[in-house]
């Protein structure tokens, strides 16, 4: 246990009120967890505020207590501390708590919209080829070595966060590799993290729900390269225009990777086939069984942070080389009947184009591609017609359907999307609310050589209707009915 006061010595601009220093155990923002050894800190959040349940922990035990707004009444054995931000606070709270577990492990973050999951995974499995102890927090899962946790969010908040890199730190881990969204950038969950390197991967439409503003959402990335020390490392894509912006105000050392421009970590495509790509990095070469541009791409982001922590070279083309692709990240499914599926996590406009341009590239011109795509309920409704647009624009037929429509009515989903198809294309277009019966659909009109892309949930295992999640897996489906399927 540790003593108040010893909390707070982190906190800056901050308005101490009583003379309480109880033993600590733990720290929560959830009311309903505080008790006498616990340390409460009440942050205003985009559903409820929890400065109003500081007379509740204060009912059950709890006597010490951060906030930005100090309680009308403070018992006298309590202490209150006033502070400018909870969340930041918060973050720093835990990051004492745990012991500053950043500091003993290098811990390497991925920001950007698309890209972020496929390259933290690939690191993480990369630094495990290579004899390494390695962490890994993704929007998949997160792992300890081997060791397979669950995962709710893209970035877990801050307690979680620091407790899950204890963990790591107790288990020996070199590494820690970690997907960095912007909603926790905004929420200020991962400040009090030491990272050692930095990589961008591009930045297009997403998260406006959130952020309201695309340049609000390029200042949220922009942050974590900003708050970067300058013995890190700042690895970013040139081959988006937001890259170099990523660099402005950048303390740590910079660093460039490119399939078209000239940068530190340059890549070119060979070859590219369904069964995968030859790729050259920095002039040697390597296949991969990955597919598409963005794939390569994020390959040579992962090939240069390799180099960046000090890895062998040769060592990391041949391990790269053997790597496989993440869940649900254009996982490829073929039937009997010489159908290809792809199931794939896309959910924005520039995430499907770079899929459906995959596909194209490869696909013979007499074979067909079939997408099915949706959209996300209480999300960006703005992507919703430019996604729909994009499908039909680069797909022989399409199927719009349900994604994950939780409070909204899918129905509703479905005509937003169509907004965006031109009334010349609705011929090509089939609207099918069931997901399930879309999926059907696709595989009952792919003949052989044809392509179906199913798109938008990729690794998900669950539907959410209405606030209730049900067991629903796009891979699972497609199986079963190419198992269905007869030679046609």
């Amino acid at each position: 246990m540790k003593q108040f006061i010893d909390y707070i010595a982190f906190l800056e601009e901050k308005k101490v009120v009583g003379n309480g220093n109880p033993k600590l155990d733990a720290i929560v923002f959830d009311s309903r967890k505080a008790n006498a050894t616990s340390l409460f800190v009440a942050m205003k959040g985009t559903v409820t505020d929890g400065h109003k349940f500081i007379p509740a922990v204060f009912e059950a035990g709890c006597r010490a207590v951060v906030c930005q707004e100090l309680p009308e009444a403070i018992p006298d054995d309590a202490v209150v501390v006033q502070v400018r931000d909870s969340h930041e606070a918060l973050a720093k709270l835990a990051a004492f708590h745990f012991d500053f577990p950043s500091d003993k492990m290098k811990v390497v973050g991925v920001t950007g919209t698309n890209g972020k999951t496929t390259v933290a995974t690939l690191l993480y499995r990369l630094a495990l080829k290579l004899g390494y102890k390695v962490g890994l927090c993704s929007t998949v899962a997160n792992f300890i070595n081997d060791v397979k946790l669950d995962a709710s969010h893209t970035t877990p908040d801050a307690v979680t966060l620091q407790g899950l890199m204890r963990q790591m730190v107790d288990e020996g881990c070199d590494y820690c590799f970690m997907e960095v969204s912007s909603h926790a950038l905004d929420q200020k969950r991962v400040v009090g993290i030491n990272y050692r390197g930095g990589i961008y991967t591009n930045l297009t439409h997403d998260h406006l729900d959130y952020h309201k503003t695309f340049d609000a959402y390029l200042k949220a990335k922009k942050t974590f390269f900003d708050n970067m020390a300058k013995e890190a490392f700042a690895l970013v894509n040139c081959d988006d225009k937001n890259g170099m912006v990523m660099l402005q105000n950048c303390k740590a050392s910079h660093s460039t990777f490119s399939l078209r421009e000239m940068a530190d970590f340059r890549g070119r495509i060979i070859e590219s086939l369904f069964e995968g790509m030859q790729l050259e990095f920095n002039g040697k070469e390597m296949w991969t069984p990955f597919i598409g541009r963005f794939n390569a791409s994020n390959l040579l982001a992962v090939y240069g942070a390799a180099i960046l922590l000090g890895w062998d070279e040769q060592e990391v083309l041949r391990s790269l080389s053997s790597l496989r692709s993440v869940d649900g990240r254009f996982e490829t499914i073929r039937s009997k009947t010489g159908v290809t599926g792809v199931v794939d996590y896309a959910h924005t406009p520039d995430a499907l184009i770079n899929v459906l341009e995959a596909l194209n590239q490869i696909r013979k011109p007499e074979n067909e591609l079939i997408t099915v795509v949706g959209a996300g309920g209480d999300r960006d409704a703005t992507k919703r017609p430019i996604m729909a647009a994009e499908a039909v624009k680069s797909s022989s037929r399409v199927i719009l359907t349900s994604d994950n429509p939780r409070s909204e009515n899918p129905e509703t989903i479905i005509e937003q999307m169509m907004e965006g198809v031109p009334f010349s294309d609705r011929i090509k277009v089939i609207c099918i609310t069931n997901r399930k019966e879309a999926i059907k659909t696709a595989c009952t009109l792919a003949k052989k050589g044809d392509v179906i892309l199913v798109a938008g949930k990729g690794h998900e295992t669950y539907q959410e209707v209405k606030g209730v999640r049900t067991h629903f897996d796009d891979r699972e489906i497609m199986r079963d009915y190419f198992e269905q399927l007869t030679d046609r």
